[in-house]
């Protein structure tokens, strides 16, 4: 039956891949991720889960077993962070392409050098044009919910792709929270059996996998590697409201808190959310007109629905948790602010670049205040953010 346990992100992921069933769980320890495998290797070793688990040696070698798995037809799960996920780059274009949908639990976490062990978003973010579907998650309990509605739009006939759910590492994966569990039989019933398009293993039906592929028809394939991708579109919200149907928490590309009739407001991603809705709350009492755009899906970008949810604005200071040197704001500032340039019969809200939180470094409710407080100022002084780029908290 259903329950309430108190677990941390990585547990929570943990139970969500146990109730999904995966075949192959590939196994290549990295914190602060190392625990969901830890968990689903347990589960596997007391009988709770029927799966094969494979230790590789590396992360190269890991998500080349998944790719090896999931073309075979099973349905795969691995779990990555920071130096692994960048070990994976050269294969991650490869699952991708050649429309495999695993699903991988990504505990975000800063790049070396200088080698750092917490949060940010650099592992991410240096794969967002790898052509997975990129979650996020704000707490342990999203983290749940995203693993397993991954794989049901990952396995989406009109999808196939693979999918990586992000939750902040150190804060996220181990903070301790009450997390609703669904049954087991429901969510396996909510994400259905899995019906590769093809296997390796069947000799009746055979296919060639990873051939060359000349200028004749390289560009075609992409093509349609890249429908995949935009018929996600249309299935992250299917299946975003067919998961609240069953189990009442609804979910889309993003979370609007109080931005109706906003003049102001913060776009961001991830655990960051909770105190900068406290800060909402607080200036909404003192009479400012502010909210708060919380994404979660970050690939496919939703473009025209944060144009729809952001244009009446004043003006937005998207906070990244990422540094990307050489470019003009981040990644979700330079989508953001993308999506808002040709507004129609109107002029479109300042935009205004933030980058807080490397390596783990804390965001706090007085931070939140200042960033309201500036774009306010700056929006009605007509004036840029000096630099061009904010940092939040940073040592003077």
């Amino acid at each position: 039956m259903a329950s309430i346990k108190v677990l941390n992100g990585n547990a929570a992921a943990a139970e969500a891949v146990g109730q999904v069933h995966p075949d192959v769980v590939v196994s290549n320890p990295a914190a602060p991720a190392s625990p969901i495998l830890e968990k689903l290797a347990s589960f596997i070793a007391d009988g709770r889960l029927d799966a094969e688990m494979i230790n590789a040696e590396s992360a190269y070698s890991a998500i080349s077993a998944c790719i090896g798995a999931s073309a075979a037809g099973g349905r795969v799960f691995s779990a990555a962070s920071s130096q692994g996920l960048a070990a994976m780059h050269e294969l991650l274009f490869i699952a991708s392409s050649l429309r495999l949908p695993i699903v991988a639990a990504v505990a975000n976490r800063a790049l070396s050098a200088p080698l750092n062990i917490h949060a940010d978003h650099s592992d991410a973010m240096a794969q967002r044009d790898c052509g997975w579907i990129q979650i996020f998650s704000e707490n342990s309990q999203e983290t749940y919910d995203n693993i397993i509605q991954a794989f049901k739009i990952a396995e989406h006939p009109e999808v196939k792709n693979p999918v990586m759910v992000g939750l902040d590492g150190f804060i996220t994966s181990h903070e301790m929270a009450n997390i609703w569990l669904a049954e087991t039989d429901e969510v396996a019933d909510f994400v259905g059996k899995y019906n590769p398009a093809y296997s390796l293993l069947d000799s009746d039906n055979p296919v060639t996998v990873g051939s060359i592929d000349t200028p004749d028809y390289y560009f075609e394939h992409k093509v349609l590697q890249l429908q995949g991708m935009e018929n996600a579109r249309k299935v992250i919200k299917e299946v975003g409201k067919e998961f609240g149907d069953r189990f009442s928490r609804y979910y889309g590309y993003f979370e609007s808190y109080k931005l109706e009739d906003a003049e102001y407001a913060v776009v961001l991603m991830s655990s960051s959310a909770g105190a900068a809705k406290e800060v909402v709350d607080e200036l909404r009492n003192n009479g400012e007109h502010v909210g708060l755009l919380k994404l979660r899906v970050f690939r496919p970008f939703p473009h025209q629905e944060l144009k729809e949810a952001l244009s009446h604005l004043k003006a937005i200071a998207v906070l990244d948790r990422v540094l990307t040197p050489g470019s003009y704001g981040g990644p979700l500032f330079n989508e953001t602010r993308t999506a808002l340039y040709d507004l129609e019969e109107k002029t479109p809200p300042r935009v205004f670049p933030y980058v807080y939180g490397l390596g783990g470094r804390d965001i706090a409710v007085n931070h939140f205040r200042d960033v309201f407080t500036e774009i306010e100022e700056k929006n009605m002084e007509k004036t840029e953010i000096k630099t061009g780029l904010a940092f939040i908290n940073l040592r003077q």
